[in-house]
């Protein structure tokens, strides 16, 4: 057993604490390079993703397809109607019977609405009783008159003339007055759906300029469009065309033109001009509605069974346009054709399926 005087066990216990710390020293020191190295491992591994990604971006690829390519011209436009028609009565009064509700069909004539007819009624037949009793005073004068055909006077003449200007003068008040009093109804123009009622109740005061009902006939329905100075001498009637609607990206409805107008719109900024395009099949009516927006593309030029590629791959220098083939740095010079948003005809010493570089 060896025994350790005071000094000599301080001195070991300081021995002791030092190695310790060493200890602590060099485990602390392996951590941090431990830090270190994950650290450079994270920076490398994402710096060699980076360089592959840009280096892949730098090489896109696709191939030389063979198809159909169309140069498109886009035109933005609404759903209209030709027989689209707000009514209104030719005269203020009092509403008194609305035969129809919204949405109801209608057909062509059928009573819509009527003011109250009590006064134009009167009216009417005040002018009837004005127009018998000048018509019979008319008789009485020809009966008069009668056998003085070669020799009529002065004063028959006059007498004659008087009658009949009576006559005709109740005549025209009768006719008008049966007119007011047709006035007084409206009737549907066309057959229709009625699309909105003003006042769908009785009672109610109406003025000479308020739309009482509106009407629609929904198989009359077209695309309208607004074509610049610029774009209207690409378009000639019959030109098909597609409409994409913004409330149904996803369906297309096919149509053709059947009208340019002659004259630019009015109130529109620049020179305008009015372009009809009528569905070749009419769209459902539940769910295409009057004042949709949405885009025309009429096609102006279209190859058939041809080569193109997506335009982003064609390049241009100072010789001309190429494809890059085979390899990023392999120049094939080509011509190109009709172009579309995304397909361009391409000519050349090229064949389909040739992979081309970006």
């Amino acid at each position: 057993m060896i025994k350790l005087n005071y000094t000599e066990y301080g001195v070991f216990l300081c021995m002791e604490k030092k190695g310790k710390q060493n200890i602590i020293r060099k485990m602390l020191g392996s951590r941090k390079r431990l830090i270190i190295l994950i650290i450079l491992a994270i920076l490398f591994a994402t710096g060699w993703r980076y360089l592959s990604s840009r280096k892949t971006a730098s090489n896109k690829t696709s191939t030389v397809e063979k198809g159909n390519v169309s140069e498109e011209l886009v035109l933005s436009g609404t759903i209209e109607a030709d027989e689209h028609a707000n009514l209104a009565f030719l005269s203020s009064g009092q509403l008194d019977k609305v035969f129809v509700t919204e949405g109801q069909t209608v057909v062509k004539g059928q009573e819509l609405a009527r003011l109250d007819t009590t006064s134009v009624y009167q009216t009417l037949l005040e002018a009837e009783a004005d127009l018998r009793r000048y018509d019979a005073s008319l008789q009485k004068t020809y009966d008069d008159v009668q056998g003085h055909e070669s020799d009529e006077s002065f004063a028959q003449r006059e007498t004659r003339t008087i009658a009949e200007t009576n006559r005709d003068k109740a005549y025209r008040n009768y006719v008008i007055a049966q007119k007011n009093l047709s006035n007084s109804t409206l009737r549907a123009p066309f057959a229709g759906v009625v699309s909105s009622i003003t006042h769908p109740f009785s009672g109610i005061n109406t003025t000479l300029t308020e739309s009482q009902i509106e009407i629609v006939n929904q198989s009359t329905v077209y695309f309208d469009v607004s074509a610049d100075q610029t774009d209207v001498i690409n378009l000639d009637i019959g030109k098909k065309m597609r409409v994409i609607l913004d409330a149904f990206p996803d369906d297309m409805l096919e149509g053709e033109i059947k009208y340019i107008s002659l004259t630019p719109q009015v109130g529109e900024v620049g020179t305008v001009y009015k372009v009809k395009v009528n569905f070749k099949k009419l769209p459902d009516s539940q769910k295409v509605r009057i004042g949709m927006s949405g885009d025309a593309k009429f096609i102006l030029n279209e190859k058939i069974d041809v080569l193109w590629v997506d335009p982003k791959f064609v390049k241009s220098d100072s010789s001309g346009k190429y494809l890059k083939i085979g390899k990023p740095n392999n120049k094939i010079r080509i011509e190109t054709g009709v172009e579309g948003d995304n397909k361009v005809e391409i000519k050349g010493d090229i064949n389909e399926g040739d992979v081309i570089y970006d």
